[in-house]
């Protein structure tokens, strides 16, 4: 199963205060422990979301709102992109983690939807279609050609 791991955004981090070297050691070496496990496949840091945007959507309407946001405990600071055999092991590796900011912070760990998650109305044309099927790197013919890496999949 893949999941999101989101490191969630603090005072400190929506201020663009940057991680001190230790820090820095620190992640990278967890980081180099997810990708050795054949864990990881993405995973970055954003800056503040004053230097963001939001779009809101209303019918065919766009209105453009700029950062920075409120409710800061609601922001992200950064993300992984894990592939896991299941919850458990997400929740294992985030607890190996060190923790990503100076001061104390969460993590929130979300399953990603997968093909079949949709069932019949995912129909074989669907699936077929570019722009559906590379949303899904999950889905079974690209296991197949990415599992060829020799890291291990779920």
């Amino acid at each position: 199963m893949r999941v999101m791991v989101l490191v969630k955004a603090t005072k400190d981090s929506e201020a663009g205060l940057l991680p001190e070297t230790s820090l820095l050691e620190a992640m990278g070496k967890f980081n180099e422990e997810l990708v050795n496990a054949g864990i990881l496949l993405a995973g970055e840091g954003l800056k503040p979301s004053a230097e963001g945007k939001r779009v809101a959507f209303d019918g065919p309407d766009r209105t453009v709102i700029e950062g920075p946001f409120s409710e800061t405990g609601e922001l992200v600071a950064g993300f992984w992109l894990w592939q896991v055999k299941d919850m458990a092991e997400a929740v294992e590796w985030v607890r190996r983690c060190p923790n990503p900011m100076s001061t104390p912070s969460e993590i929130e760990i979300r399953p990603l939807y997968e093909m079949t998650d949709f069932g019949e109305a995912m129909t074989p044309e669907l699936r077929q279609c570019p722009g559906i099927s590379a949303l899904f790197p999950g889905s079974w013919a690209r296991w197949c050609s990415s599992s060829l890496d020799g890291r291990r999949r779920a």
